[in-house]
């Protein structure tokens, strides 16, 4: 199948698609396309042991979520200077 070929038969499939899976697809085709998005799906798996020190990290995480509540989106954006907004925004720029 030729590159035209190819695009014309993905253009078919595309077109038979209901509304939601169509912006499925044009999610995947942008992470596709995304260079950050392709390097993170094809980076190696992280098979590298917990250290101790994480371990502990993590537990001492878990146990104080256990006593407080989580911090809102919004509260962690705002340490940074950031809104909600502002993450749109610079999606909409890519």
């Amino acid at each position: 199948m030729t590159k035209t070929e190819a695009k014309e038969h993905a253009h078919q499939l595309i077109d038979r698609l209901p509304q939601t899976q169509v912006e499925a697809v044009v999610g995947l085709l942008e992470a596709m396309l995304d260079p950050v998005s392709r390097a993170i799906a094809n980076a190696p798996i992280d098979d590298e042991p917990v250290t101790p020190e994480e371990e502990k990290a993590i537990a001492e995480a878990r146990e104080w979520l256990k006593h407080n509540p989580g911090i809102p989106f919004e509260e962690v954006l705002a340490e940074f200077g950031l809104t909600v907004d502002d993450l749109k925004h610079l999606q909409e720029t890519k």
